[in-house]
């Protein structure tokens, strides 16, 4: 069966992969970039394969929650069921760590703004729906201040904590809905994939890019995830697994929505 997905950074990485297979599969694409020029270029070779892929496009920073709940809010005027949500998108080494509002970028971008973009569409996440979200090996013990108020970190520091946060809150969120939402999954793609991220990050070419991508078409179309709502996939491992301990404490899963809850609230 069909379904309609929405992957966000999409124009690049795993992310593109993971949208060239699900069109071949004749899934209902909504993509999102923040490149309007490789969005397009990305929507014109997806129409230009035979039977054409139906899809749609978003531009938006997610570095600016502005943007992403402009994002949530065009995506409910043009749909009223979404399938899977894939939060895909993310930062690790930028020219410019720092957010006007004086937020690490990597914090945002791979913590935050997938939480409020979900927070926004639950809406048209049904019981049967599936939120996916890109998690990694490096995880490391989350600081609420430097989340919530800023501060310096380094740019793996950045990264590692922005991982275990987005598993973390999607524990909370499965544990949060229940049987009556979506099934809420954290997965990591695979370590050092041939990505762009990883190539300007650290300097080697990485492993094959289809690796993250397939377990992305799994996660989001098979039945292996159908009752995976809260759980953590290890895919270097291949299988389910215990993500970090912090993750699968309740208090501290509570803690760190009670954080993001309030930072997506000021976006109003």
């Amino acid at each position: 069966m069909t379904k309609t997905i929405l992957i966000t950074g999409a124009t690049d990485g795993i992310g593109r992969e993971a949208a060239m297979r699900l069109a071949a599969d004749g899934h209902t694409l909504l993509l999102h970039g923040r490149d309007e020029a490789k969005l397009a270029d990305l929507r014109e070779r997806l129409r230009s394969r035979p039977g054409g892929a139906a899809l749609s496009t978003y531009v938006a920073d997610l570095s600016r929650l502005a943007d992403v709940a402009a994002l949530a809010e065009a995506v409910l005027l043009e749909h009223d069921h979404l399938d899977v949500l894939i939060n895909n998108a993310g930062v690790f080494k930028v020219a410019d760590a720092t957010t006007p509002k004086g937020h690490d970028v990597r914090f945002v971008v791979n913590t935050v703004a997938p939480y409020l973009l979900t927070r926004r569409l639950l809406p048209v996440l049904g019981a049967g729906s599936r939120i996916v979200n890109l998690s990694s090996a490096a995880q490391a013990p989350v600081d609420l201040q430097a989340l919530e108020r800023g501060g310096a970190l380094a740019a793996m520091e950045a990264y590692a904590q922005s991982k275990l946060a987005i598993t973390m809150w999607s524990r909370h969120l499965a544990d949060e809905l229940g049987d009556a939402g979506p099934v809420v999954v954290a997965v990591n793609p695979g370590s050092l994939l041939a990505t762009r991220m990883v190539k300007e990050g650290f300097g080697v070419e990485g492993n094959d890019i289809g690796i993250g991508a397939d377990v992305l078409v799994r996660a989001a179309s098979s039945g292996e995830f159908a009752d995976a709502t809260g759980r953590y996939f290890d895919n270097d491992a291949r299988r389910f697994a215990d993500p970090h301990p912090d993750a699968l404490d309740p208090a501290l899963n509570r803690a760190l929505g009670e954080v993001l809850d309030r930072m997506i609230d000021e976006v109003g």
